[in-house]
C-alpha cells in the first residue's frame, strides 16, 4: 500500500462503516472504519480489514488525514511512533467506551 491514499468516496457506506480507498496506482481497497481520532492536533483514521474473523487478531491500520492542494482528503501512513501512539489512544477509547455501558 502506498504512503498516500485518497478517498474517492467521501460519503462512505455509513450502514456498515466501509470505506474504499484508492492508491496512486488506481487500486481500490475496502476497509472497515473503526474510529477517527485526534492526536497532537492531527486527525487519524483507524481502519481494519472487513473480512477479518473476530476470532483472529484484528489488524488495525492507522492513516493520517491531510488535505492536498485541491482541498481533497489524502491519507498518509504516519511513522511507527505516531501510529503506535494513535493505536494506544484507540485502545484507551475502546476501554473507556466499555466502562460507560
Amino acid at each position: 500500500m502506498s504512503d498516500e491514499i485518497r478517498n474517492p468516496n467521501p460519503d462512505a457506506d455509513e450502514e456498515n462503516d466501509l470505506v474504499e480507498l484508492v492508491d496512486e496506482n488506481g487500486e481500490t481497497t475496502v476497509f472497515e472504519h473503526l474510529a477517527t481520532l485526534e492526536y497532537e492536533g492531527e486527525s487519524y483514521l483507524a481502519l481494519s480489514d472487513p473480512e477479518s474473523d473476530e476470532e483472529d487478531d484484528l489488524e488495525v491500520f492507522i492513516l493520517k488525514i491531510e488535505q492536498n492542494e485541491n482541498g481533497e482528503d489524502v491519507y498518509t501512513v504516519p511513522d511507527d511512533a505516531v501510529a503506535d501512539a494513535v493505536f494506544a489512544r484507540l485502545i484507551e477509547m475502546t476501554e473507556d467506551f466499555g466502562e460507560d455501558e
